[in-house]
């Protein structure tokens, strides 16, 4: 359990003995673009304790955003991660004033907000991974996508695999294939080593799909089970597998690793636990359909193994932290959205 945030991003920001290994063989330093996001500087913090503890304080680790937020900066240069303010949108920027890398964590993307602008969504999706790609293309590059690229599958299917068809909806994961398939092509043609991470639902207890459900149950305010299931993930967990991804990204065909946990997790299920855990009865609309958003990410257990922290485990974590009134981002994830309008 956690008794603040600090306490969180500690255990968030302490490497396992194979990503220690792992990031002992990177060639270069490390590259964090869109590092302000959610996950970003959980990311940078871990992967700096992975490399000073595998003996690799020769390598920077550059964690590049806006830095609007002046504090979460400071922290992470206090941990000895390299922050760099820059607007990677801004359409004068010059990304060769930015360093030089051999590895390249992307994650910026555009997601909340693109039905309604639809050309923002492609611009931060699909159009800047062009450039980023140009500028780094003789790096390593893991870029984050989405299992939004994939279609509703039935629950029966155990969810879409790597090699499964693709069928995005809307316009926010029509964009995140774009992605993809940008980077695909610097792989192709100019032998750029790509791994595209197509994750779902990562679980930091600020936020998250268990947030979601936690908050609504102990409010007494009503879960919809139209969604009735879904994929997550430890963020740890996720964090550690995209360090881990670089030295799996390949030329010709881009590396494609589903991401998320084992467990196809019923909403109604993830209900009853957390009203056990608040001594609520949950307040249900909706009812099941018999389609989801889901992954099958038996590749990428089979290489980094499974998640070191367990799906019940997780619910007994997120029950705790809103026990103790710490603090939500206040963003939901939208994973009851169907129609891929976000």
């Amino acid at each position: 359990m956690f008794t603040d945030e600090a306490a969180l991003e500690e255990r968030l920001a302490t490497p396992s003995p194979a990503l220690v290994a792992d990031l002992a063989r990177l060639e270069g330093d490390l590259l964090v673009l869109g590092a302000g996001g959610k996950m970003g500087p959980s990311l940078c913090r871990l992967a700096r304790r992975a490399l000073d503890a595998g003996g690799r304080s020769d390598v920077t680790v550059y964690a590049v955003s806006r830095w609007s937020d002046k504090a979460a900066a400071a922290e992470l240069e206090a941990d000895g991660v390299r922050t760099v303010a820059f607007d990677l949108m801004d359409p004068a920027a010059d990304l060769g004033a930015l360093p030089d890398a051999g590895n390249v964590i992307f994650m910026v993307g555009a997601k909340f907000g693109s039905a309604g602008a639809p050309s923002h969504a492609w611009a931060v999706n699909a159009a800047m991974p062009d450039r980023v790609a140009r500028r780094w293309s003789t790096s390593r590059i893991a870029a984050f996508s989405t299992g939004n690229v994939y279609p509703l599958v039935p629950l029966s299917s155990g969810g879409c695999t790597e090699s499964d068809p693709v069928g995005p909806v809307g316009e926010y994961a029509m964009s995140c294939l774009g992605r993809e398939r940008i980077f695909d092509h610097a792989a192709l043609t100019r032998g750029t080593k790509v791994t595209n991470i197509r994750l779902n639902y990562a679980v930091d207890l600020r936020y998250g799909v268990l947030a979601d459900i936690a908050s609504r149950v102990q409010s007494g305010e009503p879960v919809d089970l139209t969604t009735g299931h879904a994929n997550v993930v430890w963020q740890g967990y996720a964090n550690e597998v995209a360090l881990r991804s670089l030295l799996h990204a390949t030329d010709g065909e881009a590396f494609t690793l589903n991401l998320t946990g084992p467990e196809t997790a019923s909403v109604r299920r993830l209900a009853q636990w957390f009203g056990e855990e608040f001594d609520r009865e949950p307040v249900y609309i909706g009812a099941e359909s018999p389609t989801a958003l889901l992954s099958d990410a038996s590749r990428c257990h089979a290489l980094f193994g499974y998640p070191e922290v367990a799906l019940r485990t997780l619910v007994e974590w997120q029950a705790d932290w809103l026990r103790r009134g710490l603090p939500l981002s206040g963003k939901p994830t939208k994973f009851q959205v169907r129609d891929g309008r976000f």
